[in-house]
């Protein structure tokens, strides 16, 4: 019987009438497992994976193939997003067997769990060098039914080599003994961004070759780092990224929001699939941007140019998430397919044809723009691009910008209300609580620049939907799930998930200034000291010390798509150090860096986060206190600034409920704000050109 027609993952409902007797993740696979003495095959995808359908409609819809793997193997089908703990690991396996990975994932397991072989896709015929899904599981039943020790043997090799790669990046408590006093300097960060220059590419943006991913947390250490050195380069380059990505086809031209990655050098083939992850990083990171342009948008037409192309880009992309991603109760959708009756990318693309028929005598103009050709460019259709900006096409073809812009406007809503009667890309429709904070605090950030009112009760609404949907049921205790679909939450929570939440929280409390946010905050972080902290390494792992159902513990320390929670725990650790008055936590963050220090140095571009946590040792955060009776309104103005370093706590009144705020006067009216280090704080001003000064006189 295939058990997944009781989940409610989509991606397992996905394979709910294969003909395979597939298990979810659950005990009672391996108990009947060790029961029979039976090999497990797991195999692991998620909802919007390609080549994850091209398997199951190949191979695990195949009645004959489907009936020698019930017989000689007990199958477990997982999504990777319900369950990346289990992910991590067998993705080690493959990757250290065959030197790659990716998804599908298929890992063969004894059954205590450990794996001795794995790859990732097989065709249902010999092709690829590689032999048949159906000549791999002969040859591996072969030999778990004649020589099993075999297979017991290279699974007990895997597992100690996993355990060791564990710590492969981390420096051992030995290497740390001299270096109790050590200091993070500028020269630091001036290597670290010497290694990232390395890949830069100059004339489309971002880093390396094809495929190539968005890169947000590089992008946000470049900002950040040309804040401090002003080293031109990093600046322009994290802004060259940026600006490329929007005008890519990566980018939604018409309905908002950014798909997963490009295929090519140049943005501009996309693998269509829009995660809610990507889009909450890019529009955090944009975000960001905007503020670090609008700064200079006076003095400079190409600063005040991109102010606009990112306003407009956040704002696209938020109305997409409205639109399409949101539950009705406040939570947001994990992701949208790539595929629509079975191709790829068909939702989104166009033939000339279509478009001069939409538009009449405006496809000329929309054509020109948006790279559209009768030969098209893709696959004989058509992505939608810009191969110029608005200032640049009008000034050559002389034509007013706004002019252009709303004629622009007019051609999209017509294709846009067309492409909403295709068949549209399923949705996967599950909530996970790491990926929702994310997109909080995208809604923050963007609430931080742009000031929308409706970002900032987004952002509440969602809190208060993760809050209470999330919170272990019958229970005493503070422990969150992981993921939420049709009212039922399932699977502990994961370090990332009350990483991601954590940060969410305290940047909540920056916008409203209500100290539950706070509070909620240091709850889950004592919980994470609590069930995740291994003070043999000082870093964090990646499951609780209460979860029981897989064979390793493993340690999230490199960045990847998201950022990994050890590294969101070192900043999150540090902001809440300050705001709440934490010496021990803003150490130990200092002792998580000096960890990875020498990985971050050599590999940047695995330690993304890290290396923007460590910029935060080398300049340490200016700590702003507001006081007074417009401090909210005052805070808001200075949030507006890119002001990487900083953190900021307020009040209307004189208060001692943060050390931030502790011992200092109010302005009755007209609020003083407060620039301080390590709670030593300069005079305080009232005018926020005078704050200005003092910011950048601490520069």
């Amino acid at each position: 019987m295939n058990n997944l027609q009781y989940e409610r993952s989509p991606y397992l409902l996905q394979h709910a009438h294969n003909p395979v007797h597939w298990y979810a993740w659950k005990p009672e696979a391996f108990e009947r497992a060790r029961a029979e003495q039976k090999p497990i095959l797991v195999s692991i995808g998620y909802s919007t994976c390609h080549w994850c359908h091209v398997m199951e409609r190949e191979s695990f819809e195949n009645e004959d193939i489907a009936q020698f793997m019930n017989e000689h193997f007990i199958n477990i089908k997982v999504d990777r997003e319900e369950r990346p703990d289990v992910d991590a690991i067998y993705m080690e396996a493959c990757q250290i067997l065959t030197g790659g990975g990716g998804w599908p994932l298929n890992c063969f397991l004894t059954p205590e769990g450990k794996p001795f072989y794995a790859g990732t896709y097989f065709p249902p015929r010999p092709a690829f060098n590689r032999p048949s899904w159906i000549q791999l599981l002969q040859h591996l039943s072969n030999i778990w039914q004649n020589e099993p020790q075999k297979a017991l043997d290279q699974a007990e090799k895997l597992m100690q080599h996993i355990e060791h790669n564990d710590g492969l990046f981390v420096k051992k408590s030995e290497g740390l003994a001299d270096l109790g006093a050590a200091a993070f300097q500028q020269a630091d960060m001036d290597a670290i961004f010497t290694r990232l220059q390395q890949d830069f590419d100059l004339l489309e943006g971002g880093f390396g070759g094809a495929p190539k991913f968005p890169a947000t947390m590089a992008i946000h250490f470049l900002l950040s780092y040309h804040y401090f050195s002003r080293q031109p380069q990093a600046g322009e380059h994290a802004l060259l990224s940026l600006d490329k990505m929007i005008q890519g086809g990566i980018y939604d031209q018409l309905g908002g929001g950014f798909a997963r990655y490009a295929t090519d050098r140049a943005w501009l083939v996309p693998h269509f699939e829009k995660m809610l992850y990507d889009n909450a990083l890019l529009i955090t990171v944009i975000s960001e941007a905007y503020k670090y342009v609008q700064g200079a948008a006076g003095s400079s037409p190409e600063m005040a140019r991109r102010a606009g192309l990112y306003r407009e880009t956040i704002e696209e992309t938020l109305q997409y998430i409205q639109r399409e991603m949101t539950h009705p109760q406040g939570g947001f959708y994990s992701a949208l397919d790539a595929d629509s009756e079975g191709v790829e990318g068909k939702f989104y693309v166009w033939e000339q044809a279509e478009i001069d028929l939409i538009l009449g005598t405006e496809s000329e103009l929309f054509s020109a723009f948006y790279g559209v050709s009768a030969g098209g460019n893709w696959e004989e259709k058509n992505i939608l691009w810009r191969a110029a900006s608005f200032e640049e096409f009008a000034d050559a073809n002389n034509i007013g910008v706004a002019a252009l812009k709303t004629r622009l406007m007019q051609c999209r809503e017509k294709l846009f209300a067309v492409r909403s009667e295709r068949i549209r890309p399923g949705l996967d429709d599950k909530i996970l609580l790491g990926w929702n904070a994310l997109m909080c605090s995208a809604y923050i950030s963007a609430f931080k620049a742009l000031g929308h009112e409706a970002y900032r009760e987004t952002a509440m609404r969602n809190m208060d939907f993760l809050l209470d949907k999330f919170a272990k049921p019958e229970t005493n205790d503070a422990g969150l799930m992981h993921t939420w679909k049709d009212g039922h939450a399932q699977y502990d929570a994961f370090l990332e998930d009350y990483a991601f939440l954590i940060a969410a929280l305290t940047d909540l409390y920056e916008i409203t200034f209500e100290i539950n946010y706070l509070r909620q905050a240091e709850k889950y972080t004592r919980l994470v000291l609590s069930y995740f902290y291994d003070s043999a390494t000082g870093l964090f792992y990646f499951t609780g010390s209460d979860q029981t159902d897989i064979v390793l513990r493993k340690k999230d320390v490199q960045d990847n798509a998201t950022p990994s929670g050890n590294s969101t725990m070192v900043h999150n650790l540090q902001r809440l150090g300050i705001l709440l008055g934490r010496t021990d936590w803003r150490e130990m963050a200092r002792q998580m860096l000096l960890r990875v220090e020498e990985s971050v140095k050599k590999y940047p571009r695995s330690f993304e986060r890290w290396a923007l946590a460590m910029m935060m040792e080398a300049h340490p955060y200016q700590e702003i206190a507001v006081l007074g009776g417009n401090a909210f309104e005052k805070a808001a103005e200075i949030q507006q600034m890119f002001l990487p370093n900083s953190v900021i706590a307020a009040s209307k009144h004189i208060t001692d409920e943060l050390p931030l705020l502790a011992e200092k006067v109010a302005g009755e009216t007209d609020a003083l704000i407060y620039v301080c280090r390590d709670f030593t704080c300069q005079r305080p001003v009232t005018g926020v050109p005078d704050f200005r000064a003092l910011v950048a006189d601490n520069q």
